[in-house]
Protein backbone atom coordinates (compact mmCIF):
# COMPACT_ATOMS: atom_id res chain seq x y z
CA UNK A 1 0.00 0.00 0.00
CA UNK A 2 1.42 3.78 -0.63
CA UNK A 3 0.31 6.86 0.82
CA UNK A 4 0.95 10.16 -1.09
CA UNK A 5 2.58 12.93 0.98
CA UNK A 6 -0.45 15.21 0.44
CA UNK A 7 -2.69 12.38 1.71
CA UNK A 8 -0.79 11.73 4.65
CA UNK A 9 -0.50 15.08 5.78
CA UNK A 10 -4.42 15.68 5.55
CA UNK A 11 -4.93 12.49 8.02
CA UNK A 12 -2.25 13.76 10.30
CA UNK A 13 -4.47 17.16 10.07
CA UNK A 14 -7.86 14.93 10.75
CA UNK A 15 -6.67 13.53 13.60
CA UNK A 16 -4.95 16.57 15.05
CA UNK A 17 -8.24 18.32 14.88
CA UNK A 18 -10.15 15.53 16.18
CA UNK A 19 -7.56 15.94 19.30
CA UNK A 20 -5.32 13.04 18.99
CA UNK A 21 -1.61 12.47 18.44
CA UNK A 22 -0.38 9.75 15.99
CA UNK A 23 2.95 7.99 14.10
CA UNK A 24 2.91 6.60 10.96
CA UNK A 25 3.26 2.89 11.04
CA UNK A 26 3.92 0.52 8.02
CA UNK A 27 2.22 3.08 5.42
CA UNK A 28 -1.00 4.07 7.71
CA UNK A 29 -1.74 6.35 10.96
CA UNK A 30 -1.65 4.57 14.35
CA UNK A 31 -3.25 6.41 16.86
CA UNK A 32 -0.63 6.40 20.34
CA UNK A 33 -2.19 8.61 23.10
CA UNK A 34 -5.03 10.99 22.61
CA UNK A 35 -5.11 15.03 23.23
CA UNK A 36 -4.74 16.53 27.37
CA UNK A 37 -8.44 15.96 28.91
CA UNK A 38 -9.15 17.02 32.52
CA UNK A 39 -10.41 14.36 34.84
CA UNK A 40 -13.63 12.90 34.06
CA UNK A 41 -13.86 14.33 31.26
CA UNK A 42 -15.57 12.44 28.95
CA UNK A 43 -16.08 12.24 24.86
CA UNK A 44 -19.56 14.05 23.86
CA UNK A 45 -20.03 14.48 27.21
CA UNK A 46 -21.79 12.46 29.98
CA UNK A 47 -24.96 10.46 28.92
CA UNK A 48 -24.13 11.82 25.25
CA UNK A 49 -25.16 9.11 23.05
CA UNK A 50 -28.34 9.24 21.34
CA UNK A 51 -31.04 6.32 21.44
CA UNK A 52 -33.12 4.37 18.81
CA UNK A 53 -35.74 2.38 19.06
CA UNK A 54 -35.48 -1.02 18.95
CA UNK A 55 -37.39 -4.28 17.76
CA UNK A 56 -37.68 -6.19 21.28
CA UNK A 57 -38.21 -9.43 19.88
CA UNK A 58 -34.54 -8.88 17.44
CA UNK A 59 -32.95 -7.81 20.31
CA UNK A 60 -34.35 -10.87 22.47
CA UNK A 61 -32.94 -13.33 19.74
CA UNK A 62 -29.54 -11.62 19.94
CA UNK A 63 -29.78 -11.72 23.89
CA UNK A 64 -30.10 -15.24 23.69
CA UNK A 65 -27.37 -15.86 20.65
CA UNK A 66 -25.57 -13.55 22.73
CA UNK A 67 -25.56 -15.75 26.39
CA UNK A 68 -24.30 -18.48 24.18
CA UNK A 69 -21.12 -16.92 22.78
CA UNK A 70 -18.06 -17.87 23.38
CA UNK A 71 -19.73 -18.42 27.23
CA UNK A 72 -19.78 -15.17 27.60
CA UNK A 73 -23.45 -15.21 29.49
CA UNK A 74 -26.03 -13.29 30.58
CA UNK A 75 -24.97 -9.48 30.82
CA UNK A 76 -22.72 -9.79 28.15
CA UNK A 77 -25.99 -10.71 26.03
CA UNK A 78 -28.18 -8.65 27.11
CA UNK A 79 -25.86 -5.63 27.01
CA UNK A 80 -25.29 -6.51 23.36
CA UNK A 81 -28.45 -6.94 22.45
CA UNK A 82 -29.32 -3.15 23.06
CA UNK A 83 -25.73 -1.86 22.36
CA UNK A 84 -23.99 -4.00 19.90
CA UNK A 85 -27.34 -4.05 17.97
CA UNK A 86 -27.78 -0.49 17.79
CA UNK A 87 -24.16 -0.18 16.40
CA UNK A 88 -24.94 -3.00 13.75
CA UNK A 89 -27.69 -0.35 12.28
CA UNK A 90 -26.30 2.79 13.17
CA UNK A 91 -22.16 2.40 13.62
CA UNK A 92 -20.54 4.61 15.83
CA UNK A 93 -20.47 4.99 18.74
CA UNK A 94 -22.61 2.16 19.34
CA UNK A 95 -20.37 -0.64 17.81
CA UNK A 96 -17.03 0.67 19.66
CA UNK A 97 -17.74 -0.41 22.55
CA UNK A 98 -15.47 -3.06 24.80
CA UNK A 99 -18.80 -5.23 25.04
CA UNK A 100 -16.40 -8.58 26.31
CA UNK A 101 -15.91 -5.55 29.25
CA UNK A 102 -19.82 -7.62 30.31
CA UNK A 103 -18.45 -10.52 30.41
CA UNK A 104 -17.69 -9.96 34.15
CA UNK A 105 -21.36 -10.37 34.93
CA UNK A 106 -21.45 -13.95 34.24
CA UNK A 107 -23.03 -15.62 36.99
CA UNK A 108 -24.03 -12.30 39.36
CA UNK A 109 -20.44 -11.46 38.35
CA UNK A 110 -17.68 -14.45 38.14
CA UNK A 111 -19.89 -16.39 39.54
CA UNK A 112 -20.74 -14.85 42.99
CA UNK A 113 -24.26 -14.83 42.73
CA UNK A 114 -24.91 -11.36 43.18
CA UNK A 115 -27.61 -8.98 41.01
CA UNK A 116 -28.29 -11.05 37.70
CA UNK A 117 -26.26 -10.47 34.95
CA UNK A 118 -28.41 -9.82 32.30
CA UNK A 119 -29.92 -6.94 34.62
CA UNK A 120 -27.03 -5.03 35.09
CA UNK A 121 -26.20 -5.25 31.11
CA UNK A 122 -29.57 -3.70 31.16
CA UNK A 123 -29.41 -1.16 33.38
CA UNK A 124 -25.53 -0.07 32.17
CA UNK A 125 -27.08 0.35 28.49
CA UNK A 126 -29.46 2.78 29.90
CA UNK A 127 -27.01 4.61 31.88
CA UNK A 128 -25.17 5.40 28.08
CA UNK A 129 -27.87 7.63 27.35
CA UNK A 130 -29.80 8.52 30.72
CA UNK A 131 -28.74 10.14 33.94
CA UNK A 132 -29.74 8.80 37.26
CA UNK A 133 -32.63 10.49 37.92
CA UNK A 134 -34.16 9.48 34.64
CA UNK A 135 -32.64 5.88 34.74
CA UNK A 136 -33.71 5.18 38.06
CA UNK A 137 -37.09 4.29 37.14
CA UNK A 138 -36.51 2.31 33.99
CA UNK A 139 -34.69 0.39 36.33
CA UNK A 140 -37.33 -0.18 38.79
CA UNK A 141 -39.70 -0.85 36.07
CA UNK A 142 -37.55 -3.76 34.72
CA UNK A 143 -36.01 -4.87 38.38
CA UNK A 144 -39.66 -4.97 39.75
CA UNK A 145 -40.91 -7.19 36.34
CA UNK A 146 -38.10 -10.00 36.83
CA UNK A 147 -38.89 -10.32 41.12
CA UNK A 148 -42.73 -10.84 40.10
CA UNK A 149 -42.33 -12.66 36.63
CA UNK A 150 -42.58 -16.32 35.61
CA UNK A 151 -39.61 -16.81 34.12
CA UNK A 152 -38.10 -17.87 31.55
CA UNK A 153 -40.89 -17.35 28.67
CA UNK A 154 -38.82 -16.55 25.45
CA UNK A 155 -38.17 -20.27 23.54
CA UNK A 156 -36.05 -20.32 20.65
CA UNK A 157 -37.58 -23.47 19.03
CA UNK A 158 -34.93 -25.17 16.65
CA UNK A 159 -32.48 -22.36 17.36
CA UNK A 160 -31.59 -23.68 21.02
CA UNK A 161 -28.41 -23.95 21.54
CA UNK A 162 -28.56 -25.71 24.99
CA UNK A 163 -31.99 -27.69 25.52
CA UNK A 164 -34.73 -27.52 22.73
CA UNK A 165 -38.20 -28.04 24.03
CA UNK A 166 -40.21 -26.43 26.68
CA UNK A 167 -38.72 -26.21 30.48
CA UNK A 168 -40.18 -25.17 33.27
CA UNK A 169 -40.23 -21.70 35.03
CA UNK A 170 -41.10 -19.82 38.34
CA UNK A 171 -41.05 -16.48 40.04
CA UNK A 172 -37.60 -15.62 41.10
CA UNK A 173 -39.13 -13.08 43.68
CA UNK A 174 -35.39 -11.32 43.77
CA UNK A 175 -32.83 -9.88 41.18
CA UNK A 176 -30.25 -12.13 42.77
CA UNK A 177 -28.52 -14.45 40.81
CA UNK A 178 -27.82 -16.73 43.71
CA UNK A 179 -31.44 -16.52 44.76
CA UNK A 180 -32.82 -16.67 41.33
CA UNK A 181 -30.81 -19.75 40.32
CA UNK A 182 -31.30 -21.94 42.88
CA UNK A 183 -34.78 -20.86 43.87
CA UNK A 184 -35.61 -22.54 40.04
CA UNK A 185 -33.31 -25.55 40.54
CA UNK A 186 -35.34 -26.40 43.62
CA UNK A 187 -38.58 -26.13 42.58
CA UNK A 188 -38.37 -28.00 40.06
CA UNK A 189 -35.28 -30.60 41.30
CA UNK A 190 -32.85 -29.48 38.70
CA UNK A 191 -29.16 -29.00 39.47
CA UNK A 192 -27.65 -26.27 38.77
CA UNK A 193 -24.73 -27.87 36.90
CA UNK A 194 -27.60 -29.33 34.36
CA UNK A 195 -27.59 -27.75 30.93
CA UNK A 196 -31.46 -27.47 31.57
CA UNK A 197 -30.19 -24.65 33.92
CA UNK A 198 -27.83 -23.10 31.06
CA UNK A 199 -31.07 -23.17 29.01
CA UNK A 200 -33.01 -21.77 31.79
CA UNK A 201 -30.37 -18.59 31.88
CA UNK A 202 -30.20 -17.85 27.94
CA UNK A 203 -33.70 -17.74 27.91
CA UNK A 204 -34.29 -15.40 30.62
CA UNK A 205 -31.43 -13.33 29.36
CA UNK A 206 -33.52 -12.80 25.72
CA UNK A 207 -36.86 -11.85 28.28
CA UNK A 208 -34.78 -9.36 30.18
CA UNK A 209 -33.25 -8.06 26.79
CA UNK A 210 -37.05 -7.83 25.15
CA UNK A 211 -38.23 -5.98 28.17
CA UNK A 212 -35.73 -3.91 28.65
CA UNK A 213 -35.91 -2.93 25.03
CA UNK A 214 -39.69 -2.41 25.69
CA UNK A 215 -38.87 -0.10 28.67
CA UNK A 216 -36.38 2.05 26.51
CA UNK A 217 -38.47 2.64 23.84
CA UNK A 218 -41.02 3.97 25.90
CA UNK A 219 -38.45 6.19 27.47
CA UNK A 220 -37.75 7.51 24.10
CA UNK A 221 -41.28 8.18 23.55
CA UNK A 222 -41.77 9.27 26.71
CA UNK A 223 -38.52 11.31 27.85
CA UNK A 224 -38.94 13.01 31.51
CA UNK A 225 -42.91 11.76 31.85
CA UNK A 226 -41.55 8.12 31.92
CA UNK A 227 -43.14 6.16 35.57
CA UNK A 228 -42.87 2.94 36.30
CA UNK A 229 -45.84 0.85 36.36
CA UNK A 230 -45.02 -1.49 39.21
CA UNK A 231 -45.81 -0.42 42.86
CA UNK A 232 -42.93 -0.64 45.34
CA UNK A 233 -43.26 -4.20 47.17
CA UNK A 234 -45.19 -4.30 50.24
CA UNK A 235 -42.57 -5.91 52.27
CA UNK A 236 -40.43 -3.02 51.34
CA UNK A 237 -42.89 -0.51 52.53
CA UNK A 238 -43.45 -2.27 55.73
CA UNK A 239 -39.91 -3.27 56.58
CA UNK A 240 -39.14 0.48 55.69
CA UNK A 241 -41.36 2.03 58.16
CA UNK A 242 -38.46 1.04 60.76
CA UNK A 243 -35.43 0.00 58.63
CA UNK A 244 -35.76 2.56 56.13
CA UNK A 245 -37.01 5.98 57.87
CA UNK A 246 -35.30 9.03 59.05
CA UNK A 247 -34.59 9.76 62.54
CA UNK A 248 -35.56 6.08 63.68
CA UNK A 249 -33.08 4.04 65.59
CA UNK A 250 -33.22 1.34 62.81
CA UNK A 251 -32.65 3.14 60.25
CA UNK A 252 -29.47 1.23 58.69
CA UNK A 253 -31.10 -0.31 55.66
CA UNK A 254 -31.06 0.18 52.39
CA UNK A 255 -32.33 -0.83 49.17
CA UNK A 256 -35.34 -1.32 47.14
CA UNK A 257 -35.58 -4.88 46.15
CA UNK A 258 -38.09 -7.52 47.65
CA UNK A 259 -36.79 -8.08 51.63
CA UNK A 260 -38.63 -11.43 51.98
CA UNK A 261 -36.61 -13.88 49.92
CA UNK A 262 -33.32 -13.23 52.56
CA UNK A 263 -35.54 -12.26 55.57
CA UNK A 264 -38.73 -14.53 55.57
CA UNK A 265 -37.40 -16.09 58.74
CA UNK A 266 -38.06 -19.66 56.77
CA UNK A 267 -36.09 -22.47 57.58
CA UNK A 268 -33.52 -21.61 54.23
CA UNK A 269 -33.26 -18.18 55.74
CA UNK A 270 -31.93 -19.19 59.23
CA UNK A 271 -28.54 -20.20 60.42
CA UNK A 272 -27.45 -22.84 58.28
CA UNK A 273 -24.05 -23.88 60.17
CA UNK A 274 -25.63 -24.46 63.26
CA UNK A 275 -26.30 -27.90 63.53
CA UNK A 276 -26.66 -28.57 59.66
CA UNK A 277 -26.11 -32.21 58.49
Amino acid sequence: MSISRRDCLFGFGALLAGGAVSTIVDGGAKIVHAANTKRFEQVNGEFGWTPHKLDPKECAQAAYEGYWYKGYACGYGCFYSIIGVLGEKYGAPYNQFPFTMLEANKGGISDWGTICGALYGAAAAFALFWGRDERTPMVNELYRWYETTKLPIYNPGELAQGVKGDIPSNISGSVLCHISVSKWCHEHNIESSDKRRNERCGRLTADVSQKAVEIFNRKIEQGANFKTTFPVQDSVEYCGTCHQTKGNEANWAKGVMDCTPCHSGSDATQNMFKDHP
